[in-house]
C-alpha cells in the first residue's frame, strides 16, 4: 500500500457526510429527496506533513475554508449514492495529487556553439530594430 493509497484511507474514515436538497435534472424528485452530497474534511485530523499540506493547500484552492477543512458538494446524478461516489473519488484525486512528490525539472544545457548562435540571433535582430525609426522626407 502505497503513501498516496494510505492517506486516502485515512480521509475517507475521517470524513463527515451530509446529504442536501439539489438543483438540476430529476423531476419532481428533486424537490423531495436530498440527492447532493457535501462532504467535509478536517485535514488537520490527517497529520500532514508542511510539504504535502502546502501542495493539498494549493489544489484545494476555494474548497478549503479558514478553518482547515476541505468541503466538496456533488450534485451532478440523480442519487445519493452517485453523488456520494462522485465526491469521494474527487477528494481522493485531490489526496493522492498531493501526496505524490511533484518531479524536479532539470535545467537544460546550452553549449558553447548553441550560446555563440543564440547572442548572434540577438544581435541581428537588434540590428534590424535599430534601423527602424521615423521616416525623414529630407
Amino acid at each position: 500500500m502505497s503513501a498516496a493509497d494510505d492517506l486516502i484511507a485515512r480521509a475517507l474514515g475521517l470524513i463527515e457526510e451530509s446529504f442536501i436538497a439539489s438543483a438540476g435534472p430529476g423531476g419532481q424528485n428533486v424537490n423531495k429527496v436530498a440527492t447532493a452530497v457535501q462532504i467535509r474534511l478536517d485535514v488537520f485530523a490527517l497529520r500532514l506533513s508542511p510539504e504535502v499540506f502546502h501542495r493539498l493547500k494549493e489544489l484545494a484552492g476555494s474548497k478549503m475554508t479558514a478553518r482547515g477543512e476541505i468541503v466538496l458538494t456533488a450534485r451532478s446524478y440523480r442519487t445519493q449514492e452517485q453523488n456520494r461516489e462522485d465526491a469521494r473519488s474527487r477528494l481522493a484525486g485531490i489526496l493522492r495529487e498531493a501526496a505524490t512528490l511533484p518531479t524536479r525539472r532539470a535545467k537544460s544545457r546550452l553549449n558553447r556553439i548553441g550560446k555563440a548562435e543564440r547572442l548572434q540571433t540577438k544581435k541581428n535582430r537588434g540590428a534590424i530594430k535599430a534601423g527602424r525609426g521615423k521616416v525623414r522626407l529630407d
